[in-house]
């Protein structure tokens, strides 16, 4: 093998290495954030899989510093990815995960999983999915005065 063949198919395989790596343009489209920050891309598929995308409603990124993300899940749940000094951390349901221990993150993704069997989210009080505004925003009955003031005769 000579070096200039050599050179050739390490460029084809760098190509196929990094073309496995960059983000698809629909995911660009679609999900904004994993542009910006690539890194998140690769925590999202560590807690869901390669197939994230069949889970995911929206990425919003919610907070600069320290830098937070909110992943809102198909079902109306969501989660929170928080980028700390050390690790990634995962706040799932008010209980906070760093994705740098592996039990931690074994027990983030099995805490989203759980939020992914919750199903659609209903609202508090409703019935069969509906709301009656009606019942609660009517004004109560104004009470009739047990007296009523007598007239004065005109004098």
């Amino acid at each position: 093998m000579t070096r200039e063949e050599l050179v050739n198919k390490l460029k084809a395989l760098s190509k196929q290495v990094y073309s496995n790596m960059t983000v698809t343009p629909e995911e660009a489209i679609q999900y904004d954030e994993l542009t910006k920050f690539p890194e998140l891309k690769v925590v999202i598929v560590d807690l869901l899989t390669p197939e994230y995308d069949s889970f995911l409603a929206s990425i919003d990124w919610v907070a600069p510093r320290p830098t937070t993300f909110r992943i809102n899940l198909q079902n109306g749940q969501m989660f929170y990815l928080i980028y700390g000094k050390r690790s990634w951390i995962a706040q799932v349901e008010g209980k906070k995960y760093y994705l740098l221990n592996l039990p931690e993150e074994e027990r983030a993704a099995q805490s989203i999983a759980n939020i992914l069997r919750y199903g659609i989210k209903e609202e508090a009080g409703t019935e069969g999915g509906k709301i009656d505004l009606g019942a609660e925003l009517s004004p109560p009955a104004e009470e009739t005065p047990a007296e009523t003031p007598a007239e004065t005769p005109e004098a």
